[in-house]
């Protein structure tokens, strides 16, 4: 069983975005950088599935050098290699993105069982990648699913809804695209970050094709900003908390 994992690196949110002068970019230097909770959960389940059938996990991204980083990091947990798709920093579309992809998995020429996304990115959040990568290899796919096991040629996807679940079994090879809450990550040990060290990436740079869509600006909100209200002490506070609890709408 041989598992492809489609990663991306991503700015850690809890930091302050800053914009560029031209508004038209995040400025990322003070930023740390990790890949979304529906990717750790992705590469975990693909680790666990060649754990139990035997196989290899291949993680890729599509980015930068320093991309590196994440791929290594996803390799001390279990996967066996690494595929980065290096660029220069700028911004790929969705349909960009996922015609390099399916080059490299073309080029690569592994064929791979299943390929895994996370149903969107932690930026972009465009839920598309995944959808035209199956499509242009024609296989099919499933996406925002919560449940997946993969026997005798075939993954069963288990997908939340409304009244419960829904099921579908699909033929491998396939793609699908998985949520935070499939599973629970496991934490890098000391010994896999040592062994990741030692595996190989390969890199290759694709080449951008033409953008199809035109990025304007990004537009920060205005901070609303916090206020305190001290109140006064004892019997004295009681009518002027009322008020506060009028003016919310509480009483």
């Amino acid at each position: 069983m041989d598992v492809l994992v489609c990663i991306k690196r991503v700015p850690l949110s809890g930091g302050r975005f800053v914009l560029s002068d031209d508004g038209t970019e995040i400025d990322t230097s003070r930023l740390g950088f990790t890949i979304s909770p529906h990717e750790e959960v992705a590469v975990e389940e693909a680790v666990r599935i060649v754990e139990k059938d035997g196989g290899s996990v291949t993680v890729l991204t599509l980015g930068v050098p320093e991309s590196e980083e994440q791929i290594r990091e996803q390799m001390a947990i279990g996967a066996d290699r690494g595929i980065l798709l290096e660029t220069d920093g700028t911004e790929w579309d969705g349909q960009a993105t996922a015609g390099a992809i399916v080059d490299a998995i073309r080029a690569d020429g592994t064929a791979f069982d299943l390929i895994i996304f996370g149903n969107e990115s932690a930026d972009a959040s465009g839920y598309q990648v995944g959808i035209r990568v199956a499509h242009a290899l024609g296989r099919p796919v499933v996406t925002g699913i919560k449940g997946l096991t993969v026997a005798d040629g075939l993954a069963r996807a288990e997908k939340p809804v409304a009244v419960g679940r829904e099921v579908f079994e699909i033929p491998l090879p396939a793609v699908v695209t998985v949520k935070d809450g499939l599973n629970i990550p496991r934490y890098p040990s000391v010994p896999g970050r040592i062994r990741a060290k030692k595996k190989p990436i390969e890199r290759t740079t694709p080449e951008k094709p033409a953008a199809r869509l035109e990025k304007k600006q990004f537009v920060q909100p205005e901070s609303t900003g916090k206020q305190t209200q001290f109140l006064d002490g004892g019997p004295d506070a009681a009518p002027q908390l009322v008020e506060i609890f009028r003016q919310i709408g509480v009483i």
